[in-house]
């Protein structure tokens, strides 16, 4: 086995080498790649899409019940509702889509950023999530309860509605769960 130790140290040294020669500064000036960083007057996202994935990991899952805010069952304005008040701090009371769709400033499908309201009319009937990332949504569906969906999916493209922003949710006071027994405050509150 000893002439299998040069051969395995030489295989990672030339590996490093290669590794470090591919790795370099990118051109900003000629980097197409989508923009993570935050510009000067633009919101920082990474803090609403954090929150957004902390309320979906305390809540992906739970049944959907019509007027329900609790974990033990919620409906789609009641998670709007909660990831606002628990999430971004927004002192509300409870809202409901039709309120919702009236608050913030319509926007444009290709303008959707993390945090922004997505809303779909369903036979007569509105429904609500929240935009997260990836042309991906959250929200409280009614067959299989809390989770995240694709806005490509042909039936969510074919009942899309509207997008609103609401202003107070950038730059607003975000909370996290950080173990178990926050699932537990939450559903009492």
């Amino acid at each position: 086995m000893p002439p299998l130790l040069p051969l395995r140290t030489i295989t990672v040294l030339a590996l490093m080498i290669v590794a470090g020669c591919s790795s370099h500064k990118p051109d900003e000036a000629n980097d197409n790649s989508p923009d993570t960083t935050h510009r000067a007057g633009e919101p920082d996202l990474i803090p609403v899409i954090a929150a957004l994935h902390d309320q979906m990991y305390a809540w992906e899952g739970t049944p959907y019940q019509w007027g329900g805010t609790e974990l033990s069952g919620v409906d789609c304005s009641g998670f709007v509702w909660r990831t606002l008040k628990d999430r971004f701090n927004l002192p509300m009371k409870r809202v409901t889509t039709s309120q919702l769709i009236h608050m913030g400033k319509r926007i444009q499908p290709d303008r959707l950023q993390p945090g922004d309201l997505v809303f779909f009319r369903i036979n007569r009937q509105m429904h609500v999530g929240f935009y997260d990332t990836d042309r991906h949504f959250l929200h409280a569906s009614a067959s299989r309860g809390v989770m995240r969906s694709s806005l490509d999916n042909v039936y969510w493209k074919s009942v899309f509605l509207e997008a609103r922003r609401l202003p107070n949710e950038h730059g607003a006071r975000i909370s996290f769960n950080y173990d178990e027994d926050d699932k537990n405050v939450l559903a009492k509150n």
